[in-house]
Formats: C-alpha cells, structure tokens, sequence
C-alpha cells in the first residue's frame, strides 16, 4: 500500500512545481491564470495526499521513526519533504493569489526544494526496498 500511496505526491508536487514555474516564465500571457491554478490544484491534492503515504509508511515501520541504514536515509529527507510540502500548500491556499512576483519566486524555490527532497526520499525507500526483498505493501 505504501509504494502506491507514495507515487500520488511525488507525481502530483512535481506537476504543480512544473506549472507554476511554466506560469511564471510565461508572465503576462493570457495561458498563465490557468497554469497556476493547475499547478495549485495538484500541489493541493499532492499534500492530502502525502497524509496517507506517511501514515501506511508510519504502519509499514511500526512507528519507527528514523531507523538505521537505507529507512534512515528515506526518514532523512522524507520528513522535511512532507513539512515543506504542507507548508507550501497551506501558504498557497492562505497567500497564493496575492503575491507578489517575488514571493511567488520564492515560493518556487521552495518547490524546487520540496520536488528534490521528495525525488531523493523516493530513492531511498527504493534502495530500502531492494535491500529487504519487499514490495512497499
């Protein structure tokens, strides 16, 4: 279960950082209003659904927090990828529309963060997964 779950954030976080950035070089143009609010409506349902990717992963490790070896490394960089992930949707849905140019860039700089924290996450519980033989669910 936790290998499906998982695949809806990455996926859904990665498109929305790619709309609002496509949206922000393309300022001005008439396609730019609705780049941004896909790129809202997928960071929106990406956080959502990251709560059930950590709590099947929080079952799958039976509350183990951090671990040892690859678990640790996923924990590593999974945590601050769901942190940031909650924080920039939350921000989007209180600040989004009324930002500045130069907020929005620098919520792009944390999308670009959480995107790279959530690829490097995904790469180690691939390795955690390859090194106990199992299938994620």
């Amino acid at each position: 279960m936790h290998g499906a779950a998982t695949h809806f954030p990455i996926a859904l976080v990665s498109v929305s950082f790619a709309l609002d950035a496509l949206g922000f070089a393309l300022a001005g143009r008439g396609v730019v209003r609705d780049l941004h609010a896909a790129g809202y409506w997928t960071l929106l349902v990406g956080a959502v659904a990251s709560i059930g990717a950590i709590a099947s992963g929080i079952m799958l490790t039976r509350g183990q927090v951090l671990g040892h070896g690859a678990l640790r490394m996923h924990h590593l960089f999974v945590w601050p990828a769901f942190g940031l992930m909650i924080a920039l949707a939350t921000w989007r849905a209180i600040i989004g529309r009324r930002a500045t140019r130069g907020l929005f860039a620098g919520y792009l700089a944390g999308a670009a963060l959480a995107v790279g924290l959530l690829m490097t996450a995904a790469y180690w519980g691939g390795e955690l997964m390859l090194s106990t033989g199992t299938n994620g669910g």
